[in-house]
């Protein structure tokens, strides 16, 4: 028996949200970088305690704790960066829904998350006209109704694995009623950042319906995957829910060619697929985590000259208006 929905909504709930208890667990309190840091931010520090427990102590550059700690270098402005980068408001048709691309739709499942990416590209997302509640997911389910042409139903956020159990079987049991609807998938990093989440009464919600169950989710660095991730991720897989992964290129975090070979290894070996290698959405006060088309090019080059193409992600990029992600390897 995996564990339980209590143990892992407490788990939720005790995340660290204080930048001075965080360095304190690091032993950073006394780090001469601390002036770096932003002790307060309209997009505030969230993250569970798992995850800050695979973070190296006194390493102020440790990959794992640069993804979640709150800089200065946020609050400079860029040129070329904005607050809708994706200009999701124009693939806004109705609250909740976002229709991109053909044949699939993505909902905004739920406006929190485990945990906050410091390169979120959705962390200024008008959240509050798109959280129709349990009840009032009726325009979205009716729009994807009407269009038969849609046959893929993206549960996204925030991160949809936040919500509770039944609220997400209700949801699912919905979609499933639409005759043309035939692939779930999710897009997630809780089996990362909270694999407590991956419990035996979520995997039957994920998988009671008629709809394919496809899972993608987020790690952007080997470290990430301990052996309470691993165990997540086996019960997804013998649940026979496929895996996939996609993960962002960051700058002093992934960007070299060593730690995404280990990464897509790894992953592999706990059953998960290498998907997408994103390059960052340029959201306004992310500039220090970009790595250039051409870096990344070569990061590419440099994975395929020593791993199976299966093992090679695509390099892309999301560009507002194209009709699919961009490949840019």
């Amino acid at each position: 028996m995996l564990n339980s929905q209590q143990s892992w909504q407490l788990a939720l709930t005790n995340a660290v949200t204080n930048v001075q208890e965080l360095c304190d667990i690091l032993n950073l309190d006394s780090h001469p970088l601390q002036n770096q840091w932003i002790h307060h931010s309209a997009f505030s520090l969230r993250v569970p305690r798992s995850f800050v427990a695979r973070m190296e102590k006194g390493n102020p550059s440790d990959p794992l704790l640069m993804q979640v700690l709150p800089l200065t270098q946020e609050l400079e402005l860029s040129p070329h960066y904005c607050q809708d980068p994706l200009q999701e408001k124009q693939s806004n048709p109705v609250p909740g829904l976002l229709h991109k691309y053909y044949g699939r739709v993505l909902l905004i499942a739920a406006s929190g998350c485990a945990i906050h990416c410091r390169y979120c590209f959705r962390r200024n997302f008008p959240y509050e006209d798109n959280s129709p509640g349990l009840s009032g997911w009726r325009p979205a389910l009716d729009y994807i109704a009407k269009d038969s042409t849609i046959s893929e139903v993206i549960l996204s956020g925030g991160d949809p694995l936040i919500l509770k159990d039944n609220y997400l079987a209700h949801l699912i049991e919905q979609l499933a009623s639409i005759p043309h609807l035939k692939i779930l998938r999710i897009h997630t990093r809780l089996p990362i950042v909270l694999p407590e989440r991956i419990t035996d009464s979520l995997i039957t919600a994920l998988t009671a319906s008629r709809l394919q169950p496809v899972v993608v989710t987020h790690c952007n660095h080997p470290r990430e995957l301990d052996r309470h991730v691993e165990q997540a991720l086996k019960a997804l897989r013998q649940a026979n829910i496929t895996l996939l992964n996609q993960f962002v290129l960051l700058r002093g975090i992934n960007d070299n060619p060593d730690t995404l070979i280990t990464l897509c290894q790894q992953l592999f070996f706990n059953g998960v697929l290498p998907y997408y290698l994103n390059l960052l959405d340029p959201v306004q006060g992310t500039e220090h985590f970009a790595v250039s088309t051409e870096e990344g090019q070569q990061l590419i080059q440099s994975i395929r000259a020593r791993l199976p193409g299966y093992l090679v992600p695509k390099l892309v990029r999301e560009v507002p208006g194209e009709t699919s992600k961009v490949k840019k390897d």
